[in-house]
């Protein structure tokens, strides 16, 4: 089953020049497909677009059967609600002001009229931050701190559960792992896989390390300079039929 589907989609800042050139992917249910290229390939506003933060020049993102652009207000809610993310600076990302069960819980309270939970449940609010940090292998006490009392590994695994806290159909993962140390994006790349087969979800998880990509994902797109050029499964890494820029990126792997 497709969950997200991406057709001949473009995006420009400045006329003349595409960030994103004609790009189509598709996104299976339960598969990890990993998007791989260069710092300022188009990686990051291909996710951006997804995330509808920015507006799309061309193509379409069709979810549910349904183009993004011509979604009813409540199709979209439905897609805001099943598109989570979660981004390369934690810290960035948490709201400094709030206590962590604050930030974990504020995705339920937006969207609990329509949630039926199959892996999590609501009985209590203290209890379902715990559940959200025992899934993501954090204490429970650490629902009582504020950000900027967490290491950057833990405040990493906050925003992974929060993004998993409404059981989303696919999260976007931009460069989560890019701001950690070596020890803790092994560590979190591990809790991601186990964290997928437990809850069924879709991962487009966006990086410029191929190592990271080849671990978690059973497929790897290539982009460079704004375009999709190679898009392959997992065991194909070493295939002839490779593009020589992928090769380039093979062979610093």
């Amino acid at each position: 089953m497709t969950v997200m589907e991406i057709s001949n989609l473009k995006k420009s800042y400045t006329p003349g020049k595409l960030a994103v050139n004609d790009v189509s992917l598709s996104i299976q249910q339960g598969e990890s497909l990993g998007l791989v290229g260069e710092s300022g390939c188009g990686k990051s506003t291909l996710a951006r677009c997804l995330l509808g933060v920015e507006k799309i020049d061309g193509g379409s993102i069709i979810y549910n059967n349904t183009p993004l652009a011509n979604a009813n207000r409540k199709e979209f809610r439905d897609y805001r609600r099943n598109v989570q993310t979660v981004f390369q600076n934690p810290t960035a990302a948490l709201n400094p002001k709030l206590k962590i069960k604050g930030s974990l819980l504020d995705p339920y309270l937006q969207f609990q009229r329509e949630l039926e939970l199959e892996h999590f449940t609501f009985s209590s609010k203290q209890g379902f931050v715990e559940q959200l940090l025992e899934a993501v292998e954090l204490p429970k006490e650490l629902g009582d701190r504020y950000p900027h009392e967490l290491s950057g590994g833990q405040k990493q695994r906050v925003t992974i559960a929060r993004a998993i806290s409404i059981e989303p159909k696919l999260i976007i993962l931009d460069e989560p792992t890019a701001s950690l140390d070596v020890l803790s994006q092994g560590a979190v790349l591990e809790l991601l896989s186990s964290l997928q087969k437990m809850l069924g979800m879709s991962y487009l998880f966006i990086s410029h390390d191929l190592a990271a990509v080849y671990q978690l994902c059973q497929r790897i797109a290539v982009m460079k300079d704004g375009e999709l050029l190679d898009i392959f499964q997992k065991e194909d890494i070493y295939d002839n039929s490779r593009h020589a820029y992928t090769k380039e990126l093979i062979s610093i792997f």
